[in-house]
């Protein structure tokens, strides 16, 4: 009877361990997180590779440099300012370049009495206008820039309005219609005409050293290159700057779409397409996934960079670069590492 109960307290046993392995072996994660997320898979979704990324914005983070040498006179936003193409952001100090484009606008004038004491006639004449035209468009286009300058500088300071500064581009906008119209006629009027004369060579001569000195003006006011998010400012007033320094003065981008950039493992290229749907996992927000799809895949296999920290070596994983489109961002932030989780239930067309 004893031989009995030990064999079937032994039984139970066994059976006992088995249930437990079986229960631990279901789990155990199929693959590892890469950024050290909980292993599971978002729940119910079948994925073909799993890949580091770091959310980026999909315009890319523009390094905004100056364009010449100067002395920085004011810095005209912070961070996270939202900021217009064409929007000034650094003043670079200007007195010398002032002082040039006064002294051009002076030999203009001069030139333009001494032609205009020679009349013209004919096809001379609509020439002679239509130059004058293209100058005065020039100079209204000037102007109306530095209107939007101060009405954009207004409204930072609070002294300004909204409406203010969206009549200003307006009327920037006019006034880069009317120049592009002029400079149309100029050329008919070209195409018809006679030879210029030795006094209207002249004046042209010195709107073009006019020109010249208000392009080198306009350069030393550092402008927005597309709409976007200030996201550094790295310059303080008094500090020489260059085209040339380390660091770019600003840093900025467009943040209404954000993107994943992932590096790949070249095994798993072959089952990856451009439009495949994704989720997206963030270590800050570990029970929340947000959806995707494969926007590009780059032509080139390299080593990776994104590797974990204690890997065995990173120059021994190559990676294909995949963007994701994200369709719903939420709360992600540009730098922040994810994990991309590439389904293989449809494929949607970029």
């Amino acid at each position: 009877m004893s031989k009995r109960r030990t064999a079937l307290v032994a039984v139970l046993a066994l059976i006992a361990i088995v249930v437990v392995l079986v229960a631990i072996a279901a789990m155990a994660p199929v693959k590892p997180a890469m950024w050290g997320l909980s292993a599971d898979a978002p729940q119910e979704k079948r994925w073909q590779a799993v890949a580091p990324g770091r959310i980026e914005p999909c315009s890319g983070q523009i390094k905004v440099a100056t364009a010449v040498v100067g002395v920085v006179q004011k810095v005209l936003v912070k961070t996270n300012d939202r900021v217009f193409a064409g929007e000034p952001l650094i003043q670079l100090a200007d007195d010398e370049l002032r002082a040039r484009l006064a002294a051009a606008e002076t030999q203009v004038a001069l030139r333009e009495r001494a032609r205009d004491e020679r009349s013209a006639t004919g096809s001379a004449r609509t020439r002679r206008k239509a130059l004058d035209a293209v100058a005065d468009a020039e100079r209204t286009l000037h102007d109306a820039r530095s209107a939007v300058d101060r009405a954009a500088a207004r409204l930072r300071v609070s002294g300004g309005s909204d409406a203010d500064l969206t009549a200003a581009r307006l009327a920037f906008t006019r006034a880069q219609n009317e120049l592009s119209t002029r400079q149309d006629e100029l050329r008919t009027a070209e195409d018809d005409g006679a030879l210029p004369t030795s006094l209207e060579g002249q004046l042209s001569i010195a709107r073009s050293e006019y020109a010249v000195a208000r392009s080198a003006l306009d350069k030393m006011t550092v402008r927005a290159p597309i709409d976007g998010t200030v996201l550094q400012v790295n310059v303080r007033v008094g500090e020489v700057v260059s085209p040339g320094s380390p660091q770019p003065p600003l840093q900025l981008a467009d943040l209404s779409a954000l993107c994943v950039r992932a590096e790949l493992d070249e095994r798993d290229l072959g089952s990856i397409k451009v439009g495949q749907a994704v989720a997206v996992r963030a270590a800050a927000f570990p029970d929340r996934e947000f959806e995707g799809n494969v926007s590009s895949i780059a032509p080139l296999i390299e080593p990776g960079r994104l590797e974990p920290a204690g890997s065995r070596n990173q120059t021994d994983v190559d990676v294909v670069r995949v963007t994701v489109g994200l369709t719903g961002a939420g709360e992600l932030t540009i730098g922040m590492k994810a994990d991309v989780y590439f389904r293989s239930e449809k494929i949607t067309a970029p």
